[in-house]
């Protein structure tokens, strides 16, 4: 359906996505003139369908709300999340760039049959201005909780509104679908990274997970990078519209594939209270299973198929970035505890993964940070975790098995290991779109293809004075300082693994090995 874009000049139109060009609207018209501008944005919104606006930079905001026909507002920025339940459970949560009234999804097991409609909630965001240059912002984020699906099904759904009807004709391109876990463990693959931000290779690095067809995604926290200078504190600099561009951008990936996020130092927005995660509680709906998901939206878990999930929050335990330090004062740690003890005495979990934004073992520019050690991996040891992913640094590094501080079995390219025995595999997977760091002086890459070991490696971790403790380190296995991610195959049955592969922006494969344990 061809709509002429009234109030934008055709070539500008075509350059801009959905959010851009209401933002453009916004900034440029008086409530009067938007009335009648954005109405065929909107249209054109309906038209652009499932696969989701492209990348976009941020532009004004209104200082003052508007109000517009729902007919006239066309959702984006749509992202999937489950809930405690992976199997019965889903949310929906998408943006709106305008107030709407009475929100839903339709939801139906044929995408021309959205016969069921569930009420949704606006969770509306309020940004103060904090300078000429950044005015004040009105966010509205927008959630659906689906509950009692049925286990191992695909589900069509549209998003809507008064005026906005996504089952209407016009309206049919716009909707999407997503499958719910299966009732009993069958092989299926997850992806991972963490350090995404807005830019064209955080776009291409979507598209190439895409491709691996996830049954879920985890993103290990410094999301959006709205917030620039990540100390959490009112002095760092930030602009709330970013979020716009980057849910547009994130869009047509997270429109099926759950997008599991937890929080990193640059996710603390310290204009939102409780701790900073006010904005983040406003834009996601993730399992509210943790400890308090009001003030740790980013702490929780699931099960899905033979693998158990843990989400932590660092800047909790934090020696490098203290803003948020002891901010559950200890609650997420015992919460932890219990939870790991939970997935073990569960029979139907062959493997648990846990993951969190700082670095527990790296050789990068943030390097190791002792408050993670100190907090947290005694519990992972006694539990048996058997992946542990992060961010923080931007590039890929994964050490050996380490047990008790050490190496407890060499883990080269394409090899196996028993966490049982060998110890714990750890991965620095934030190579995902911001620029990328590296390593120390003298240190090469090592990855498959192009394998450059090193005894040892001189690093250092954070400790509790915020001093940098110099270490040399032998578990350094593979490096690679380029845009990629993890993508992982869990095998269920009588011979369960994880089969865990990296790939680079590309796609092609920089590292892979496999995770086997031994009697339960």
């Amino acid at each position: 359906m061809d709509t002429p874009n009234v109030g934008i000049p055709a070539p500008l139109a075509a350059e801009l996505s959905m959010p851009e060009q209401h933002a453009y609207l916004r900034a440029k018209f008086s409530r009067r003139t938007v009335l009648a501008g954005s109405f065929a944005a909107a249209a054109a919104a309906g038209a652009a369908g499932c696969e989701g606006p492209s990348a976009a930079r941020p532009r004004s905001a209104p200082t003052t709300p508007v109000r517009v026909h729902g007919r006239m507002v066309a959702p984006f920025g749509r992202h999937l999340a489950f809930g405690a339940d992976p199997r019965t459970q889903m949310r929906i949560s998408w943006q709106v760039p305008f107030a709407v009234k009475s929100p839903y999804v339709r939801v139906g097991s044929k995408p021309w049959d959205l016969s069921q409609k569930i009420e949704a909630e606006v969770r509306d965001l309020h940004t103060p201005a904090l300078s000429k240059k950044l005015p004040a912002v009105e966010q509205y984020y927008v959630h659906a909780a689906l509950d009692g699906l049925a286990p191992g099904t695909t589900y069509y759904y549209g998003v809507g509104h008064d005026g906005f009807d996504p089952a209407s004709p016009e309206r049919m391109r716009t909707v999407c679908s997503f499958r719910t876990a299966p009732a009993t463990a069958e092989t299926f693959v997850f992806t991972a990274f963490g350090d995404q931000g807005v830019s064209h290779h955080a776009l291409s690095t979507d598209q190439v997970i895409r491709g691996q067809n996830p049954a879920f995604h985890l993103h290990a926290g410094d999301i959006c990078y709205a917030d620039t200078t990540g100390h959490g504190e009112e002095s760092d600099t930030y602009d709330a519209r970013v979020w716009d561009t980057f849910l547009a951008q994130t869009e047509s990936v997270a429109k099926s594939v759950p997008w599991m996020v937890t929080t990193g130092n640059h996710d603390m927005e310290a204009w939102y209270s409780p701790n900073g995660y006010g904005g983040q509680y406003a834009r996601w709906s993730l399992p509210d299973n943790g400890f308090d998901p009001a003030s740790a939206p980013g702490v929780y878990s699931f099960r899905y198929g033979n693998v158990g999930v843990v989400a932590l929050d660092a800047n909790d335990v934090s020696y490098e970035i203290t803003a948020n330090r002891g901010c559950t004062d200890g609650r997420q740690t015992a919460w932890l505890d219990r939870r790991l003890r939970a997935l073990r005495a569960d029979d139907a979990v062959d493997f648990v993964v846990v993951f969190f934004h700082h670095c527990a073992y790296s050789t990068s520019t943030h390097a190791s940070d002792g408050g993670v050690r100190d907090a947290w991996l005694e519990l992972f040891t006694r539990h048996q975790v058997d992946l542990v992913v992060n961010g923080h640094n931007h590039v890929y590094e994964r050490t050996d098995a380490i047990k008790d501080g050490k190496v407890g079995k060499p883990v080269p390219v394409g090899a196996s290991t028993d966490p049982t025995r060998d110890g714990i595999v750890y991965v620095t997977a934030g190579g995902a779109g911001k620029d990328l760091y590296g390593f120390g002086p003298g240190v090469k890459d090592s990855h498959e293809g192009n394998v450059h070991d090193h005894e040892s490696i001189a690093t250092f971790r954070w400790t509790r004075s915020r001093d940098h403790a110099p270490e040399t380190v032998e578990w350094s296995r593979v490096r690679y300082t380029g845009f990629s991610f993890l993508a992982v195959e869990a095998t269920a049955g009588a011979h369960p693994r994880l089969s865990v592969s990296a790939l680079a922006g590309s796609g092609e494969r920089i590292d892979h090995f496999e995770v086997v344990r031994g009697s339960r």
